[in-house]
């Protein structure tokens, strides 16, 4: 096979990946007129049309998706192979992508890739902050960050932060007018403020637990937003309850703006975790990526 062969191939990858030859040319930084021409000179060279194109986006043919499914394990072998040979330098190098929700970003990541960066000048990050529940394998990220009951069974998950809790809070004016709920289920009589979830698209039934017993509480209000900033806002202005993670409250909580409602229903659970499939050799960067974790959680 030429050179020449195995890229253009690479780059049909990344278009039928991306459904649209506008992100794969962003993706691979090429214009978008060369991914196109590269794409119709491999489907000229093998004499079979392996992408069917419209206005709106890309999809691969019968053709198209069984050559995908050559491709992906292959390439992704190269591409590891090719990253394990850095193993030969004296200092890592590479580049480590990973996905996240905005909140373990923040909270986890961000304090160690900015120790690693420091450390290490030869190693590049990519973080990639979504609240969808990404498949790392096909998107091409070396791990992703979810809470521990996300993860999918056939990944390896290493914990990397501690346990969390979750707070039911409101503003004192709210809770004046109202009244302080005295259960979970006293909360269907309040205006609570209700959150989109991103991976499901659902609204999140707010979970409680005491004692051995579970709840998950169907709330209501004049709300449904999706961005803790502004769910936190709107309790402090007294429009209804709102349940978020412990310290996502911290500050309003410590100022007086809110305060913490049905503690006691509130027990920790197990925090953020990084999941990676097993069957992918691990290269130095992200092996010291993962150090970097391990260590930072061991000294907190």
């Amino acid at each position: 096979m030429r050179r020449e062969d195995l890229r253009d191939l690479a780059v049909f990858l990344a278009v039928a990946e991306a459904r649209s030859f506008t992100r794969a040319a962003a993706q691979l930084g090429a214009s978008q007129s060369a991914i196109s021409q590269i794409v119709r000179r491999l489907e000229a060279s093998i004499g079979i049309k392996l992408l069917t194109r419209n206005t709106r986006n890309v999809a691969p043919t019968e053709a198209g998706e069984q050559l995908i499914a050559t491709l992906r394990p292959a390439l992704g072998e190269i591409d590891a192979r090719l990253a394990a040979l850095s193993a030969f330098r004296e200092r890592p190098a590479g580049t480590v992508r990973i996905t996240s929700s905005r909140h373990a970003a923040e909270t986890i990541l961000w304090p160690a890739v900015s120790q690693m960066l420091r450390e290490n000048p030869e190693v590049n990050v990519e973080i990639s902050v979504d609240g969808h529940l990404t498949e790392i394998v096909a998107e091409r990220f070396d791990a992703g960050v979810r809470l521990g009951e996300q993860v999918a069974k056939d990944m390896i998950a290493a914990p990397i932060g501690p346990e969390l809790r979750m707070a039911v809070v409101g503003s004192p004016d709210y809770l004046a007018a109202r009244g302080v709920p005295g259960s979970p289920q006293e909360l269907t009589s309040h205006a609570c403020i209700n959150i989109r979830m991103p991976s499901s698209g659902g609204l999140y039934a707010w979970e409680f637990s005491r004692g051995g017993r579970d709840l998950n509480v169907r709330v209501d209000g004049p709300l449904i937003l999706n961005d803790v900033g502004i769910i936190l806002q709107a309790s402090a202005e007294g429009l209804g309850l709102a349940c978020v993670l412990e310290d996502q409250a911290s500050s309003l909580l410590a100022s007086g703006r809110l305060v913490r409602v049905l503690e006691d229903w509130c027990p920790p659970f197990p925090g953020y975790h990084l999941y990676y499939p097993d069957r992918r050799q691990l290269t130095p960067a992200f092996s010291l990526f993962l150090a970097t974790l391990r260590q930072r959680r061991r000294s907190v």
